[in-house]
């Protein structure tokens, strides 16, 4: 599947997470609730469930219409927002975890994509493939339907929260692989610290 397209029509996405719209667009929060509105997404509260497609929709025309960079934000803004496994605190972990974070804030049919008793997740939105390639060092691999600015601010904004105290965060785009917004079936990063 392509960019902005849910991979499967019952997937829904949580209020909360769908907030970070609105957040993301700090200064231009009219617009993001015109925005979220006009793709079917009104008076979004935390704790509802929304379709995914909606979701991306929203998405779609933010990226086309405010830009890239806006995008980007918005992504950052998630990880205060989103649910986020309970044992995070570091920036390994905080990247780890994306992967469960991602499915506990989605569900499909009525059930969440992660289950906590099991530890099971379950397919129908895509991957955040973690690898740790060093001791400062990983790679993520990903397949969402999202824009790739989205994933890039999740992953930059959840980072730099977790970074440990006087180091910075390197982030690098292996273009080599693919690339989503560019037809291509995953995008590949590299962050260090």
């Amino acid at each position: 599947m392509g960019l902005f397209i849910a991979r499967n029509k019952n997937v829904e996405v949580n209020g909360q997470t769908i907030l970070s719209i609105v957040d993301g667009m700090s200064g231009f929060e009219s617009k993001a609730q015109k925005i979220l509105e006009k793709n079917g997404l009104a008076n979004i509260t935390p704790n509802g469930w929304y379709p995914q497609q909606a979701w991306l929709n929203a998405f779609k025309e933010i990226y086309e219409t405010v830009g890239e960079s806006t995008v980007l934000n918005i992504g950052m803004k998630i990880p205060e927002k989103a649910n986020f496994p309970d044992n995070i605190d570091t920036i390994e972990s905080a990247l780890e975890s994306l992967e469960i974070a991602y499915h506990m804030n989605h569900r499909l049919n009525g059930q969440l994509l992660f289950d906590q008793n099991t530890g099971a997740i379950k397919d129908g939105i895509g991957h955040y493939y973690y690898e740790k390639i060093g001791e400062r060092e990983v790679k993520l691999i990903l397949d969402t339907p999202f824009p790739c600015a989205l994933d890039k601010g999740i992953i930059k904004g959840l980072a730099n929260k977790f970074k440990p105290i006087g180091s910075s965060v390197k982030f690098k785009e292996k273009v080599t692989d693919g690339c989503r917004s560019k037809g291509g079936g995953t995008c590949t990063y590299y962050i260090s610290w």
